[in-house]
């Protein structure tokens, strides 16, 4: 799916048009955000695409929602 990611002054935020729904990112399973997952503050998990670190914000990829089993 489609997704926004932006930084905003509280956090990464994630905003995904089809569902009109904009949430905070709560966990990132690395530090530099890409190729790896992010935990929305509604408990989506969404598998990000790897890319550059110095990638600017905002920025749009597509990202995989994935099932809640990812351990912190």
């Amino acid at each position: 799916m489609k997704i926004m990611i932006r930084r905003e002054a509280r956090g990464l935020s994630v905003y995904v048009p089809k569902k009109d729904l904009e949430e905070f990112v709560v966990e990132q399973e690395h530090d530099e955000l890409w190729g790896g997952w992010v935990r929305l503050k509604n408990g989506w998990v969404l598998e990000l695409p790897p890319m550059a670190a110095d990638t600017r914000l905002p920025v749009t990829v597509n990202a995989r929602k994935r099932g809640e089993e990812v351990e912190a």
